[in-house]
C-alpha cells in the first residue's frame, strides 16, 4: 500500500509538472530568414531575391554619393505556424520598417504603420492558419511623405525591413503587447534613495477569449545575483475581449543603485500571470533604480552625485549594411563607445534598436533618446493635423516601448527646427513637450536647437542643448566657451548643454601647415584639423561645469547621399571612427585620454607616413604624468602636460625611415606607442611642388601686370639706355617664361590635363 501511494504521488507530481510546462508562458519565434524581396534600384533594375532580415535595399547606393533609390519594395514569406500553437493568441511584431509598411496575411490587410524607426504589432489570431502555410506580405516604401516625421535631415532614409520580425505566441489571457507595441509592463520609479526604493508596476492585461477569466498577477523583483528582494500578488477578473490595468507597489530596502558606468546595477522584474496553479504568461523587464536632476550652475547629478556627461551622438548605419545592423554590429559599436570612455549617448535623430538601448542599460550609459522631428535647415514641419498626429504617435511609441530602460534620462522632442513667423512649429513643440511629460513624469524633456539664443523654442523644454560648430562652419573653436558664458550670464536659470559639435576628417588626408578646411562640398578635410578642433572645443566645455552635457557629432562617420566632401563621397566625415568601424581617428584618442582612466599613450598623425619636410612637430595624447619621445632611438626629452597633449616642436627627421616612439610609465608598467615616418629629400622637385601648389597663381598674376610695364619701360623714350637694356632683359625673360608656361598649359589641355592644378585648396 505504501509503495502504491508513493507511485501515485510521483505520478501526480509528474502530471502537475507536465501541466505547468504546457501552460508555460509566451513564445517569441524569429521569422527573419528566407523572405522574397521584389523591388527596384537607382539604376532602374528590377530586383528579385531571397534575403534574410534585417535588410535594406539602400545599403550600396546610399553610401555611393549619389541620390539613392526612394520607392517601394515588397517582402513576402511563407509562414508555417506549428500545430502546438492551437488555441493560442498570435501576434506579428516588427521592430522597424522604413518608412511606411502595409502588412497582409493570407490576403487580409492587417494595417498600415507610418514611421520608420519605431516598432509595431498586429494580432493575427483570427487570420492565421494553424498547422499550415500562411502567406505574409509586407509592402514597404521609403518615399518622402509630408505627414510623416522626418521630412528631411542630414542622414539617409533607408528603405526596407531593417530590424527583426518575430511571431509572438501567448495564452488567450496575456500581458498585452498591443499598447503601441510596448512590453505591457511599466516600471514607474516613485522614490529612489540609498535607503529605499518605491516602484509602481503597472501591467496591462488582455483577455482575447470568449469568457471572463480570473488570473493571478505576480510581480517579483530579483537582484543581479538572482535573489528575490520584493514581490506582490493580486487577483483580477478580466471580462472577455477587454484589457485592464493591474498595479503593484513594491518597496526595496537599501537598493543597489544604477550608477552609470561606475556600477550599472540592474534588477529583473518578472511579471507572471497564472490561472490557478498554471503560469500562462510572463514578461521580464530590467529595473535600474536611480534618481537624477540637472542644476543650472553645476550640471547633471545622478543619485545626488555630480556627473559630467561626456558623450557622443550615434547614427545607426554602417558601411555596406546601411541601417540593417545585427546584434553583433550593435555590440561592436558599444565596445568602441565604452573604450573611448563615453558615459552618455545621444541616440540621434530617431528611435534606435531596442537591443541597443538594452546595451546602454548594462553599460551604464546616460541616454538621450529622441523622435525624428528634424529640421537640419531643410524644413522639418508641416502644419497639418496628419503631421501633428504622426509626431505624437512616434513620441508615444518611443516612450512606451522604451519606458523601462534605466539608461534613458532624457526624451528629445526636436532637433534644429527653424521658427518662421508663418507655420511656426512652436505650438506643436509645446504639445509634444506636454505629451512627453504626461507619458513619463520621471524623465527630463530636452531639445537640440540651432536657433538664436533668445528664440521662444529654446525655452519650451525643461533642459535644452545647442548644436554649435564654432571652428568648423563658422568662427574659431575657442568662441564656443565665450558664447556659452554669454548665454549663461543672460539666462542663468537655463539648463544648457552642447548637443552637437564636430569637424570632418578624412583619414587619408594630412597636412603640415594646418588651416580650417572649407566644411562642405570640398574634397579636403585633413585629419590634423579635426584633432585640433576637438582639443580646443573640449577645453572650452570641460572648464564650464554649468554645461550639463556634451555630445560629439559624431561617434561614427555616417552616410549622407548629398555630401561630397573629404576623402569619401556620400559621407558625413565628422565621426571619430570611420564608417566601417575599422579606423579610430586621432580625435578618438584625445577623448580616450580624457575620459578613460586606462593608462595610454598615442602618437598623432601615424597615417601621415610620407613627410614633405624634415622638420615636424610630434604630438602625443596621453593621460600619464610624463612622456618621453624617441626618434630613431635618440631621446628628445621628457615632457609634462596639464592638458594631456604633449608636443615636441621642430623634430628633425633623417632621410628615409624614422622610427617614432613615445614612452611613459604607469607605476611599474611601461606604456608606449610607435610608428614610422618617411622623409625623402628631392630638392628641386620639392621646390617645384611648392611652387605649383602655392606660387603659380600669384606668379602668373605678377607676370600679367609686370610684362606690359616692362615693355613700356624698355621701349619707351623717357628712360636712359642702360635702364632700357635692363628693362628689356627682364621683359624678354618674363615674356619667354610666360610663353613657356602658356605652352605647357595648352599642351596639357590637349590631353585634358591641367598641369598646374596642384593646389590644396
Amino acid at each position: 500500500m505504501k509503495e502504491l501511494t508513493s507511485k501515485l504521488f510521483l505520478a501526480t507530481m509528474l502530471i502537475i509538472f507536465a501541466l505547468r510546462l504546457s501552460g508555460q508562458t509566451r513564445s517569441m519565434v524569429n521569422i527573419n530568414d528566407n523572405w522574397v524581396f521584389k523591388g527596384s534600384s537607382i539604376h532602374g533594375d528590377s530586383l528579385h531575391q531571397t534575403v534574410n532580415l534585417p535588410h535594406t535595399w539602400n545599403a550600396a547606393d546610399a553610401q555611393a554619393g549619389i541620390e539613392y533609390y526612394r520607392g517601394t519594395g515588397v517582402y513576402s514569406k511563407k509562414l508555417l505556424i506549428d500545430n502546438k500553437f492551437q488555441g493560442k493568441r498570435l501576434f506579428l511584431f516588427f521592430e522597424g520598417v522604413h518608412t511606411v509598411a502595409d502588412v497582409y496575411l493570407n490576403g487580409i490587410h492587417l494595417g498600415q504603420h507610418r514611421g520608420g524607426y519605431s516598432a509595431f504589432i498586429y494580432e493575427i489570431t483570427k487570420q492565421a492558419v494553424i498547422g499550415g502555410e500562411n502567406q505574409l506580405i509586407v509592402k514597404v516604401d521609403n518615399l518622402k511623405h509630408d505627414d510623416i516625421l522626418p521630412l528631411g535631415g542630414d542622414f539617409n532614409q533607408y528603405g526596407g525591413i531593417y530590424r527583426p520580425v518575430k511571431l509572438l505566441v501567448t495564452d488567450q489571457v496575456c500581458i498585452s503587447p498591443m499598447d503601441f507595441a510596448s512590453p505591457g509592463v511599466y516600471l514607474k520609479q516613485k522614490k529612489v534613495t540609498e535607503n529605499e526604493a518605491e516602484v509602481e508596476v503597472s501591467v496591462l492585461l488582455s483577455n482575447g477569449g470568449e469568457n471572463e477569466k480570473t488570473v493571478t498577477v505576480s510581480t517579483s523583483v530579483f537582484d543581479k545575483s538572482g535573489l528575490l528582494v520584493g514581490s506582490q500578488n493580486s487577483s483580477i477578473l478580466i471580462p472577455a475581449g477587454k484589457t485592464l490595468e493591474a498595479k503593484h507597489l513594491l518597496n526595496i530596502g537599501h537598493p543597489q543603485l544604477w550608477n552609470g558606468r561606475k556600477s550599472p546595477n540592474l534588477y529583473n522584474v518578472k511579471v507572471q500571470l497564472s490561472s490557478g496553479d498554471l503560469p500562462i504568461d510572463e514578461v521580464i523587464q530590467p529595473l535600474g533604480l536611480r534618481s537624477f536632476y540637472v542644476d543650472p550652475e553645476k550640471g547633471f547629478f545622478l543619485n545626488n552625485n555630480h556627473l559630467k556627461l561626456q558623450g557622443v551622438s550615434r547614427h545607426q548605419d554602417k558601411k555596406d549594411k546601411g541601417s540593417a545592423l545585427t546584434e553583433e554590429d550593435h555590440r561592436a559599436d558599444m565596445q568602441l563607445i565604452r573604450e573611448m570612455g563615453v558615459n552618455s549617448l545621444r541616440l540621434a535623430h530617431y528611435q534606435q534598436s531596442g537591443y541597443f538601448y538594452s546595451l546602454c542599460d548594462t553599460a551604464g550609459m546616460v541616454v538621450w533618446a529622441e523622435i525624428p522631428f528634424v529640421g537640419s535647415m531643410l524644413g522639418g514641419y508641416t502644419n497639418s493635423p496628419e503631421f501633428r498626429e504622426n509626431g505624437k504617435q512616434q513620441l508615444k511609441e518611443l516612450i512606451r516601448q522604451n519606458y523601462n530602460h534605466p539608461s534613458i534620462c532624457f526624451w528629445g522632442v526636436f532637433n534644429e527646427l527653424s521658427n518662421p513667423t508663418k507655420d511656426s512649429p512652436t505650438s506643436f513643440v509645446k504639445e509634444l513637450a506636454a505629451l512627453a511629460k504626461a507619458e513619463d513624469p520621471g524623465r527630463l524633456i530636452t531639445s537640440a536647437s540651432l536657433l538664436p539664443d533668445g528664440d521662444e523654442l529654446n525655452f519650451i523644454t525643461e533642459v535644452v542643448a545647442w548644436n554649435k560648430y564654432f571652428g568648423w562652419y563658422y568662427g574659431a573653436p575657442d568662441k564656443l566657451g565665450k558664447w556659452a558664458d554669454q548665454l549663461h550670464k543672460k539666462y542663468p536659470q537655463l539648463r544648457l548643454a552642447i548637443s552637437e559639435y564636430g569637424a570632418g576628417a578624412g583619414i587619408t588626408q594630412h597636412e603640415e601647415k594646418m588651416g580650417r578646411p572649407f566644411p562642405m562640398n570640398h574634397p579636403w578635410h585633413p585629419e590634423e584639423y579635426q584633432a585640433y578642433y576637438h582639443e580646443r572645443s573640449w577645453k572650452a566645455i570641460s572648464e564650464r561645469p554649468y554645461i550639463w552635457g556634451c555630445y560629439v557629432w559624431n561617434m561614427f562617420d555616417f552616410s549622407v547621399d548629398f555630401r561630397i566632401e573629404g576623402d569619401t563621397p556620400g559621407m558625413n566625415d565628422k565621426g571619430l571612427v570611420t564608417y566601417d568601424r575599422k579606423t579610430k581617428k586621432d580625435a578618438f584618442y584625445l577623448y580616450k585620454v580624457n575620459w578613460n582612466e586606462e593608462p595610454m599613450v598615442h602618437i598623432n598623425d601615424q597615417r601621415f607616413i610620407h613627410r614633405e619636410s624634415n622638420k615636424v612637430n610630434v604630438k602625443v595624447y596621453s593621460n600619464l604624468d610624463a612622456v618621453e619621445l624617441f626618434v630613431n632611438e635618440h631621446s628628445l626629452g621628457i615632457l609634462k602636460s596639464s592638458d594631456k597633449i604633449f608636443v615636441w616642436k621642430d623634430v628633425k627627421l633623417a632621410s628615409g625611415n624614422n622610427r617614432i616612439r613615445a614612452v611613459g610609465k604607469s607605476g611599474d608598467k611601461t606604456i608606449q606607442d610607435q610608428c614610422v615616418w618617411v622623409y625623402k629629400s628631392y630638392g628641386a622637385i620639392n621646390m617645384l611642388i611648392w611652387f605649383l601648389r602655392y606660387g603659380i597663381i600669384p606668379f602668373c598674376l605678377i607676370m600679367v601686370i609686370a610684362i606690359p610695364v616692362l615693355f613700356r619701360k624698355a621701349f619707351g623714350k623717357r628712360n636712359k639706355v642702360k635702364m632700357k637694356i635692363l628693362y628689356m632683359i627682364l621683359f624678354f625673360i618674363l615674356a619667354i617664361v610666360f610663353i613657356l608656361l602658356l605652352a605647357v598649359f595648352l599642351f596639357g589641355l590637349k590631353y585634358d590635363v591641367n598641369l598646374f592644378d596642384y593646389s590644396l585648396i
